[in-house]
């Protein structure tokens, strides 16, 4: 073979080679994302205490209708009853393993800071006494309110500042009375306080036409109202004097313990903007959003709490998700007929204050 022809043959083979693609690497291994580390719990004393115990001691109003109330059988019903339910079902298996201690506004405190109660699940608003002066914490807020006053629809009113030399009945031991002072006296408006020792004296008073107004949270008014002899006479007007964030009240010596009673309520939010109800939330374990998976047990979440994996489905199971509680306790299911307002989702189409920590 001559020296021109063996060079011709190359010249093709290298040409060929050009054209030829390229051979592809093996593919690099998919990242995998690590399995989260959970860490163990503090110890709570309270836990261990409710559990040898054997019942949730929750502390609640004696008689608030759509929070607190007993039904014709006598079983605890309403709001704050059914988020003391969950917690029971979070932490002990069961919703019904809870004793419901009544307490008025002059023993709340004591019996939370005495032990006599595990956790305080009333109409009890964050502040700063409360807070530093009492050395208590509010875990999460359950129901953002604010103070108002109801009257009679045939007194034409439609603002709080048309009460003047108004009589207006208040409940003692509240931040309701130190409220209505600095309403009026910061405007220069005369008033008259008719104070009274509880809300059912309060409520008496004005169905008697002792007074011209009551005042207390929005949301008791509405509860006051609807067990008034013709709660079509009365209006709650448009004001809201103070900031009222309510929810649970626990002692400051056990932060574990705070941690369970809070995520407890932020599950019970988080299912709602989830999807997750108490009649799906079976279907949704094996859902397409991890989200709610870890949420009803994926990943073991609860050791960090000191529970198990199902703590957050169980307290779910036990009544519903917020939403579902909200409606039918004292939403539009309800006898008060609240509208979620700032109480709704933070992404809802008219959107609330109430947001949840992600599950993560």
């Amino acid at each position: 073979m001559s020296t021109r022809f063996s060079l011709a043959i190359l010249a093709v083979l290298a040409l060929a080679s050009c054209d030829r693609p390229a051979s592809s690497p093996d593919p690099a291994p998919a990242e995998t994302v690590a399995p989260l580390k959970i860490k163990p719990a503090a110890p709570s004393p309270t836990l261990k205490a409710v559990r040898a115990r054997g019942t949730l001691r929750c502390g609640v109003n004696p008689e608030l209708p759509g929070f607190a109330f007993r039904d014709n059988g006598g079983r605890w019903r309403g709001f704050n009853v059914d988020f003391c339910r969950a917690l029971a079902a979070a932490v002990l298996g069961e919703p019904d393993k809870v004793t419901f201690v009544p307490l008025g506004n002059d023993e709340r405190i004591s019996a939370l800071r005495s032990g006599k109660v595990d956790v305080l699940w009333r109409n009890t608003s964050w502040t700063f006494s409360r807070d530093a002066g009492d050395q208590l914490d509010m875990a999460a807020i359950s129901y953002f309110d604010g103070q108002g006053f109801l009257v009679r629809r045939s007194l034409n009113l439609t603002s709080a500042v048309e009460l003047n030399t108004a009589k207006i009945c208040v409940q003692s031991n509240a931040t309701s009375a130190q409220n209505l002072e600095d309403f009026f006296r910061s405007r220069g408006i005369a008033y008259t306080a008719m104070v009274f020792d509880s809300e059912e004296q309060t409520r008496a008073a004005y169905q008697a036409d002792k007074c011209d107004a009551l005042t207390a949270d929005i949301s008791a008014l509405a509860a006051a109202r609807s067990v008034l002899d013709d709660p079509g006479a009365h209006v709650i007007l448009p004001d809201a004097i103070s900031k009222e964030p309510l929810g649970p009240l626990v002692r400051q010596d056990d932060p574990a313990w705070t941690g369970i009673v809070r995520w407890t309520l932020d599950a019970l939010i988080l299912a709602e903007e989830h999807g997750v109800t108490k009649a799906n939330a079976k279907e949704m374990k094996a859902g397409a959003d991890p989200e709610a998976r870890r949420l009803l047990g994926e990943g073991g979440y609860g050791a960090m709490l000191g529970l198990d994996a199902d703590w957050a489905y169980r307290a779910i199971t036990a009544g519903g998700n917020y939403g579902e509680i909200f409606e039918r306790d004292i939403g539009g299911g309800s006898a008060l007929k609240l509208d979620r307002g700032l109480n709704a989702l933070w992404n809802a189409q008219k959107p609330g204050l109430l947001y949840a920590p992600p599950m993560r």
